[in-house]
């Protein structure tokens, strides 16, 4: 009988739970790890789904995909135009306010969008006073949608009525056109969740100054390839979507000879409210962002989300070739950095259509380049790669327009697969600003909220049985 001889020095291979890879450790033996879970987290009815949707119906599936990553990577979006939400966006007709996120009904908004609403009620000149807004707002007298049935979007706690400016992103290609107003600057502003005289005055001269001397420029230095700037806002430490200081400074330099050219009385106030206002990049690449998911929306038979959109209550998705919204609780913003005074306990939950930037290769897949957004992950850069890794193992893609210096010059990830988010328990992480939750305080921080599971799941399920 032959003897069973132990080895004197051992690795060792760990696949699934880290407290056996700990334990090994701890003896100063060495071991690697295998990040291996449970699809779809032992769900036996999300496992069928993915049974379904990796099986027979996967090549139909797959085909797809390629051909949305290829309309996300290669299409190329122009700003063209400012105008007005009523003499442009589609469907918008008499008392009507576009919000951001899903659509609900007025009592069911968060407070920072109630008062957002009843600001642009004002703006609008539709009441004298945001208590009379209010109670406009509650009679139903004022029809509320969501920005994105629209093909709009608009940032953190925004509502928009017919007066308000709008920038114009066309996208050739995919022969459609997308919308979103303009960034309203820091400060005691409206999508920050403020109903205050200065608020209401704020929309009123985006109205009244902004939207015009910008429409004197567009007209003056011709389409603007919005995608560019935004790829060398990235390689200079832009995430576009926390922060677009690089991008914004860019475009400014760009169009710096036409705002010289305004008229004295519109040049100076334009150019105060375009110093102040890092985030001005915000909303163009937002729209530019739009004009690609509503060409990769008419790809039947994908699994990659094409909407992801808050509104302080509730978070919700959509898939390509399906209008349906799949829609959960809003989240919490968990990595995050108050102000002072601030914390926790008093912050709104997640806000805003500016996921869609996540959708596109921006925001939370380009972490990884970004030193602003590693403040809010822990302070490192290896956090923030991690990051962007964290959306690698869910995207369909990667990008060959925005890369990243830090991590090699890799592209960013691109195209959420929900068949990839269910199966390995990852959601996309969303870079953003925090807003209070009923002082009407406005902003109190900023950092990173992680979409919820359960809309990836019902999206899936609804896509399973499309394809079964």
């Amino acid at each position: 009988m032959t003897r069973l001889v132990l080895p004197d020095q051992i690795g060792v291979i760990n696949i699934g739970l880290p407290m056996f890879a700990d334990a090994v450790r701890a003896q100063r033996r060495p071991v690697q790890e295998v990040d291996w879970r449970i699809p779809g987290g032992g769900d036996l009815a999300a496992v069928r789904a993915l049974c379904v949707v990796y099986g027979d119906a996967a090549a139909g599936i797959d085909a797809a995909n390629a051909e949305v990553v290829r309309r996300l990577d290669n299409g190329v979006p122009r700003l063209v135009e400012i105008s007005t939400v009523g003499a442009v966006v589609p469907g918008v007709e008499g008392r009507m306010l576009l919000h951001c996120g899903p659509p609900l009904p007025y009592a069911e908004h968060c407070d920072p969008l109630r008062r957002s609403l009843r600001a642009a009620v004002v703006a609008e000149g539709w009441a004298d006073d945001v208590r009379t807004a209010d109670q406009l707002l509650a009679s139903g007298r004022v029809t509320l949608d969501a920005a994105n049935h629209h093909d709009m979007v608009i940032p953190m706690a925004s509502a928009l009525g017919p007066s308000a400016p709008v920038v114009v992103v066309a996208n050739r290609d995919g022969g459609v056109r997308a919308f979103s107003g303009l960034n309203q600057g820091p400060g005691d502003s409206a999508w920050f969740g403020r109903d205050t005289d200065a608020a209401i005055g704020r929309l009123r001269f985006l109205a009244e100054v902004a939207g015009p001397a910008l429409r004197r420029i567009i007209e003056h230095a011709g389409p603007l390839d919005v995608l560019s700037i935004a790829a060398q806002g990235i390689t200079m430490g832009d995430d576009l979507h926390m922060r677009t200081q690089a991008a914004t400074n860019l475009l400014t330099r760009t169009w710096l000879a036409h705002i010289t050219e305004l008229p004295e009385s519109v040049r100076v106030p334009f150019a105060e409210y375009l110093t102040r206002n890092h985030l001005f990049f915000l909303n163009i690449a937002m729209a530019a962002a739009k004009s690609l998911q509503l060409w990769a929306e008419q790809v039947n038979g994908s699994s990659i989300v094409t909407t992801m959109s808050r509104n302080g209550t509730t978070f919700g998705i959509k898939l390509g070739g399906a209008s349906t919204w799949y829609v959960t609780k809003a989240p919490p913003i968990t990595d995050a950095l108050y102000y002072s005074g601030y914390g926790p306990e008093c912050s709104a939950p997640d806000i805003g259509d500016s996921a869609v930037l996540e959708l596109t290769g921006m925001g939370g897949p380009a972490a990884g380049g970004s030193a602003a957004v590693a403040a809010f992950l822990g302070g490192t850069m290896a956090a923030a790669a991690a990051t962007t890794d964290s959306f690698r193992a869910i995207c369909a893609g990667t990008s060959t327009r925005f890369t990243l210096p830090p991590m090699e010059f890799a592209g960013t990830p691109l195209g959420v697969d929900v068949r990839k988010v269910v199966e390995l328990g990852i959601t996309p992480k969303v870079t953003t600003g925090i807003l209070h939750a009923s002082s009407g305080a406005g902003q109190v921080g900023a950092g990173v909220a992680t979409a919820p599971m359960d809309c990836f799941v019902a999206a899936l399920h609804d896509l399973a049985a499309r394809v079964a």
